[in-house]
């Protein structure tokens, strides 16, 4: 069983982000990534591994704020959408 961790950036709009997945595929599997890749640097920033290259981090770290930035531009964009 996999214990997941929340995603605590985007826990307000949860509800949004479950809406924008079921109508679009393209969403989902940019979510998905943000989620697989937020995982990945959480676990590795708080393993004992100590020889995982600073380079190698600094790209999750920097692919995982893009990925944010895309999904936070989804959320506004539909937001933005509901008011009009």
């Amino acid at each position: 069983m996999k214990n997941t961790r929340p995603y605590r950036k985007f826990r307000p709009q949860q509800a949004k982000i479950e809406e924008l997945e079921k109508s679009s595929p393209r969403f989902k599997r940019i979510y998905s990534e943000y989620e697989l890749m937020s995982d990945e640097l959480w676990n590795l920033e708080n393993s004992d591994i100590s020889n995982i290259p600073d380079d190698f981090l600094n790209a999750i770290k920097q692919q995982t704020e893009y990925l944010e930035d895309e999904i936070g531009d989804w959320l506004l964009q539909d937001a933005e959408k509901e008011i009009r």
